[in-house]
């Protein structure tokens, strides 16, 4: 399923129109898409830039046009003298601040139009490099298929928004000679949400239940506990004292303000003195 089609699921789930996604999925992947539902949609923007967790499997000895199992196989090259050595020392490489140059075959504009359009009609699209933070990138388990002539590589990664998984199987190919692409992709956190706390959509189907709009905006932001009166000033987008005055928070970070019983009243940033509201989801 698309990112889409899970949306348009859950529209018919939920009897509103307003959902939405923070962050679309490749077709072949599989794990967490983060949806919202209502009011939470608001919450989407903040959770599309947070890092992501996969696991992947990557192929040693194929690349592909698209750099997945989606696409047509461009060259074969035998993988029986790629040592486990050889995988880790160019994994290693692409640990920390990079520079990822994208997959062809992605949605980045090129001109005005999307890079993968311009592929399928037989062009060549050359990206530029981009800087993306693998803050993770294991080996979990090395296996030798075909008579040694292809390797897939298990492995996890942590990074930064905006990374693709699909070229770090084609960069790894590519050092080592043989070429590479993703056989599997799955998405098993995005920011704060792990794999654990999702539902399926047949899961869905028989209880609709989602995160609570406060626990979600808690995980997600530093939170704030705000007086009644400072409920209601917010409320009204009225300002407050700082954020800074009474927690330990950057000048630019986002604080999900609560009254005293629990509820969702606001986001809010410091603004020198003051704390002025960014979203506010209380009702006046």
């Amino acid at each position: 399923m698309t990112s889409h089609d899970v949306v348009a699921r859950v529209r018919r789930l939920a009897g509103t129109r307003k959902v939405g996604h923070a962050g679309t999925l490749d077709p072949m992947a599989t794990g967490v898409l983060v949806v919202g539902v209502n009011k939470a949609t608001r919450l989407l923007t903040y959770i599309v830039g947070h890092d992501k967790t996969y696991t992947a499997t990557i192929r040693l000895g194929q690349s592909t046009v698209t750099d997945d199992a989606e696409g047509e196989v461009l060259s074969e090259r035998i993988a029986a003298a790629v040592t486990e050595e050889d995988i880790e020392r160019e994994v290693s490489k692409l640990r920390g601040d990079i520079e990822q140059v994208p997959s062809q075959v992605s949605a980045i504009k090129v001109d005005g139009k999307r890079s993968y359009a311009r592929v399928r009609e037989g062009q060549q699209v050359e990206l530029k490099a981009r800087p993306v933070t693998i803050s993770r990138f294991d080996i979990l388990e090395v296996r030798r298929e075909h008579g040694g002539k292809i390797i897939d590589v298990d492995v996890i990664v942590s990074c930064s928004s905006g990374t693709y998984i699909r070229a770090l199987a084609r960069d790894v190919g590519e050092a080592l000679n043989v070429g590479g692409h993703l056989t599997a992709l799955r998405r098993t956190e995005v920011g704060p949400y792990k794999i654990s706390q999702t539902k399926r959509l047949a899961e869905l189907a028989e209880e609709f239940e989602m995160l609570p709009l406060d626990e979600a905006a808690a995980a997600l932001f530093p939170n704030r506990t705000v007086s009644v009166d400072e409920a209601v000033e917010l409320s009204f987008g009225r300002t407050i004292a700082a954020s800074s005055s009474v927690m330990d928070v950057t000048k630019d970070e986002i604080v999900a303000a609560f009254a005293p019983n629990g509820t969702l009243v606001a986001l809010l940033k410091d603004q020198g003195a003051k704390a002025r509201t960014q979203l506010v989801f209380t009702a006046k």
